[in-house]
């Protein structure tokens, strides 16, 4: 029997170039993003928030410190959720060692599909995973990350 510890991160992945923070489902899409974008030489630091409340602030601000860039993702929707409030965090607290703007993966903000086509364009993959983690490493202002339209 093993315990996990409520309020503590776990950082499955030393990374300097990039934090990206991870909640539920979208921390096994990150992990093959992270050892994909790997080969082409950019060192992600993957945290796996394992709960969101308490929220682990001090794991989280103490990364995006230290890489300057961050990616967050969440299973919910874009608005007033998990990700927006860990952004806001970050705004509010190591606004200064950003070197390029705060992005996340979301589920966009309409009801969730009932068909597969629409579902395929609905749910992220590890390619918007790739792609956002390249775009954000390159300093670029991203406000849109999928090539999917919804």
């Amino acid at each position: 029997m093993y315990g996990v510890p409520i309020g503590k991160a776990n950082v499955l992945r030393d990374g300097d170039d990039l934090t990206l923070v991870a909640v539920s489902y979208h921390v096994q899409l990150a992990l093959k993003a992270v050892e994909e974008v790997a080969k082409t030489g950019i060192n992600v630091e993957l945290i796996d928030l394992r709960s969101v409340k308490p929220l682990d602030k001090e794991t989280i601000l103490a990364s995006v410190a230290k890489t300057g860039r961050v990616l967050v993702a969440d299973v919910g929707w874009r608005s007033f959720g998990v990700a927006a409030e860990i952004e806001a965090v970050i705004g509010e607290e190591v606004f200064d060692s950003l070197k390029a703007p705060p992005m996340r993966i979301t589920l966009p903000d309409i009801p969730a599909p009932a068909s597969r086509t629409l579902e395929e364009a609905y749910y992220p993959t590890v390619e918007d995973f790739v792609l956002a983690v390249e775009k954000i490493n390159t300093s670029e202002r991203v406000y849109a990350v999928s090539k999917r339209k919804v």
